[in-house]
């Protein structure tokens, strides 16, 4: 696989937003160290024109999205500073191809995590809060026909973030019990809970800890983690607003235009 031109055709058609054929339907073998490789061209590309890595993303958590990709593990992708959202704002859909929204919670760290060896309580023990977050996922891959490689080649399928702005210590507070509750233009979508993440939210971030470590790559403090979200992904239409309210965590919403 050619590393460089898989990337910049990912690039393409992000900035075109003319999506592609994906990378698994191609005659030419694509391995799941490719894409990755692929992802972290795009990302060194990106910062050396001036945008920051201010967190990362897990995708792939549920049982559900690992059956219906054939995989039998998460996967990762970066957030740019370019990628974030306050909430509050009002966020053009065409700015993405095919964008869809999932329902998170944010990891915020005060101390650097490295892998391998990264358990769920060293994850707790680096917390320095967790926030209720959205995430804007896209495909820069023709009509959502992807494969593990092929999402994992477009930065885990991430387009966006939105970080809810109230802030809660981990200290007595069970993620795995906390339920959330989606509404789409004030009607009831959708609720899960914690456990929904890999039994556990902190089991999500460290596994990215040590995935990361295997590429020589820490989580740093300050950086925002999503961990993966607690229910299905939802297409988003112009007009939409989304708010998720967690059960002692409080809420995040995102408002689309038309």
């Amino acid at each position: 696989m050619d590393i460089q031109r898989a990337a910049t055709a990912l690039m393409e058609a992000e900035n075109e937003r003319e999506p592609i054929a994906p990378f698994t339907s191609s005659t030419e073998e694509i391995s799941v160290e490719d894409a990755y490789n692929i992802q972290l061209f795009q990302i060194h590309q990106k910062v050396a024109k001036g945008a920051v890595v201010v967190g990362k993303k897990i995708g792939l958590t549920s049982k559900a999205m690992q059956e219906m990709l054939n995989v039998s593990e998460p996967d990762y992708g970066h957030l740019l500073d370019d990628m974030m959202y306050g909430e509050g704002e009002t966020i053009s859909p065409h700015k993405f191809i095919q964008p869809r929204i999932e329902f998170e919670i944010a990891f915020v760290l005060n101390k650097d995590l490295k892998g391998p060896g990264v358990t769920m309580n060293d994850v707790i023990e680096a917390t320095d809060y967790v926030v209720p977050a959205l995430e804007i996922i896209d495909s820069r891959i023709k009509d959502w026909q992807i494969k593990f490689e092929d999402t994992v080649a477009d930065n885990g399928s991430s387009a966006g973030a939105i970080i809810g702005s109230t802030t809660t210590k981990l200290d007595n507070l069970d993620l795995a019990a906390v339920k959330m509750t989606v509404t789409r233009n004030s009607e009831f979508l959708d609720s899960a809970a914690g456990s929904a993440v890999m039994g556990h939210p902190a089991e999500a971030v460290a596994w990215l800890a040590n995935a990361l470590g295997s590429y020589g790559i820490s989580i740093y403090a300050g950086e925002v983690i999503l961990s993966g979200a607690l229910s299905k992904a939802i297409p988003i239409k112009g007009g939409d607003t989304f708010t998720a309210e967690f059960e002692h965590i409080g809420t995040v919403t995102a408002t689309f235009t038309k």
